[in-house]
């Protein structure tokens, strides 16, 4: 049973989207090195009703059906119409995780690339150090294609980048 949905941004998704893209424990995932102020990410969302055609990405907030809570963000980014591909990347809140969540969001945005946008492959680039995100991606049928040495530099040392790809066959 589907205990979670994916939806659009609304407004009302400020202050959780804020809290995400604000965390600067997170900011090493998406490379972020300064903080969003409300107005700019309010307008983000104000905006995030562009097509995935135009605007080459999409995010979507991850709720729970059963009192429609908001617990995280999946998005489709690199989106690239012409070779039918677009990257991946998923967030859950802490509180949430552990609770199967991300593997339905998961098997969800899979379903969407495939049958609806009808891409070709999805890939995903984890720090080799993400444990938790190497065994989603693995047990959603990303295989790793690609290692990438000492690629991101997180203030003390480098850390490797792995490379996932899911084939639509």
């Amino acid at each position: 049973m589907n205990t979670i949905r994916l939806r659009a941004l609304e407004p009302a998704d400020l202050d959780f989207l804020s809290d995400i893209e604000n965390n600067q424990t997170l900011w090493h995932l998406s490379h972020t090195q300064q903080p969003f102020s409300k107005q700019l990410l309010a307008q983000y969302i104000r905006e995030a009703d562009r097509d995935i055609y135009e605007a080459k990405q999409f995010r979507f907030a991850i709720e729970t059906i059963e009192n429609q809570t908001l617990i995280g963000f999946i998005d489709l980014f690199d989106f690239d119409p012409k070779n039918r591909r677009a990257g991946i990347g998923i967030i859950i809140a802490e509180k949430y995780r552990q609770h199967g969540y991300g593997r339905i969001a998961l098997k969800t945005i899979i379903e969407y690339a495939f049958k609806i946008l009808y891409l070709h492959q999805i890939y995903a680039n984890i720090s080799i150090d993400n444990t938790a995100s190497i065994q989603l991606f693995e047990q959603a049928g990303f295989k790793k294609t690609g290692h990438k040495k000492e690629w991101n530099y997180n203030g003390k040392k480098y850390i490797d980048e792995l490379l996932y790809q899911l084939i639509n066959k």
